[in-house]
Order: C-alpha cells, then structure tokens, then sequence
C-alpha cells in the first residue's frame, strides 16, 4: 500500500464527530454582522421567469411554472405539496422603482407604509402607481419567517398586487388565533404557529398566473424551533434585519 493510499483511506474513514465542530462553534464567522448576510427571498415562479427559461443564465434544471424557490440556496420546492414556515414579522412598504432596464435590479427607494407619498401618485393605463419623477410604487406586503426542514431557515415572502388579498387573509388567521390563558383568552405570538403555503393558478381578465395559498398546520411543538423563531422575530422589531429588494421581485410570477 502506497503513502496516497494510506492517506485516502484514512480520508474516507468516517465522518468527524459532531463535538469536535461543537468546540469550534462560531469560529471564522465572528466578523460577519446581518449587513454580510442575503436573507432569501421565498417566491413562486411562473412561466416569464428566468428559472424556468433553459436560455437563461438564472435557469434552475428542474425548475416549471408553480414551484417555490428560495433566492439564495436556489431550492425547489413542489408548490403543489407546499412548504411550511412560521411567521415571525410583518412589514409592508411602498417600494420605488424605476421602469425595468433603467435601474438595474435595485429599487430606487423604500418608503414606510405611513408615508403620504402615496397621495401624490397617478395610476397609469398599465395599473401602475406613478410618482411625479416618473418612476412607480409597489405596496409590498414583507413576511419574514422560519422555513421549516431539516435545519430550519430565514427567509422572507414578498406579496404584491393581487397576492396583497393573500396576504390580508393570512394576518387575519393569525390576528383571529386564540387561546385560553390563565387570566382568560390572548392571542398568541405569530411565532406560535406552523402554516403552510402552496401555489395555486390564479387568472383574472388580464392572464394567468401562479399565487400563493396559505392554510394553519398547527402550533409549534419543538422548543428549539420555537427559540429559533422568536429570536428571529426580535431580530426584525430591533430592525436588525435588512432586506435587499432586487430582480426577485421584478422578476416576480405575479404580473397582475
């Protein structure tokens, strides 16, 4: 037996102990602050997007219309079978673009749901808010929540035009969520809970398209999980979790 193979053996022997990780928990990321970190986008693909276009650089092999990806891992998920998350924060925002090929994939400005800027808006023939500068506006309704699986994950669900329905329904299943306490009934963090989040085709007089649909699973039952969420959730309420709107966005399933 020669040194390459005695060395590839040993190589090969087995995988190292969880504890000698355990030990070196946190080294090489100490520098690394929410700022250096990209939360994926959880979006639901539909015929125009690039990941199911074979001629396009973002094209994912396996990818059809009515899948979830996830922006950064670049993950299908079956959008018939759905995937189950817990909702931490909302946040919605009127997000500025600039018409698309103007701006690249950044949104020019983010503004909070109280502004009045709204007020000084045109609705065009394409159903677009228009400020005076001659860019538009997006009321954009922003779900941050743990994506469950193997290893639970953040990640974030942007709803927008007609999924903003979609949206006001699941705030209100949670808003509606009550339980017996001690000193009588309380609504429950949204943390509490697991849904799940399919795709559906939708279609109105203007096209076809894939949506989301959201139904309660039930409470969370692992308390690590539920750690994970609610740190998340203090996280997002401390604002210390920053959101890089991009061609997630403008490239969404959702044109109506």
């Amino acid at each position: 037996m020669n040194q390459e193979t005695s060395i590839a053996k040993k190589e090969n022997a087995g995988a190292l102990s969880t504890n000698i990780f355990e030990d070196d928990a946190g080294a090489g990321s100490q520098n690394i602050t929410q700022e250096d970190l990209a939360l994926p986008f959880l979006k639901v693909l539909g015929q125009l997007s690039p990941e199911v276009n074979k001629q396009n650089a973002k094209f994912i092999n396996g990818a059809e219309p009515g899948m979830i990806v996830n922006s950064v891992t670049k993950e299908l998920y079956d959008g018939a079978k759905g995937i189950n998350v817990i909702p931490v924060h909302y946040e919605r925002q009127y997000v500025e673009w600039q018409d698309r090929g103007q701006s690249g994939n950044a949104p020019v400005a983010i503004h909070s749901a109280d502004s009045d800027i709204v007020s000084t808006t045109t609705r065009d023939k394409s159903w677009k808010d228009r400020l005076p500068n001659g860019n538009y506006l997006e009321n954009t309704a922003n779900h941050f929540v743990i994506l469950m699986g193997k290893s639970p994950s953040t990640a974030l669900i942007s709803m927008k035009a007609t999924q903003l329905k979609i949206s006001r329904k699941w705030n209100s299943m949670m808003m509606g969520l009550k339980l017996q306490g001690k000193n009588g009934l309380f609504t429950p963090p949204t943390y509490s809970h697991i849904y799940n989040l399919k795709t559906v085709q939708m279609s109105n007089d203007k096209g076809t398209w894939f949506g989301w649909d959201v139904s309660k699973v039930g409470p969370v039952t692992d308390k690590g999980v539920y750690e994970i969420a609610k740190n998340f959730a203090k996280k997002n309420n401390k604002g210390l979790v920053k959101v890089k709107h991009g061609s997630e966005e403008i490239n969404s399933s959702t044109p109506y």
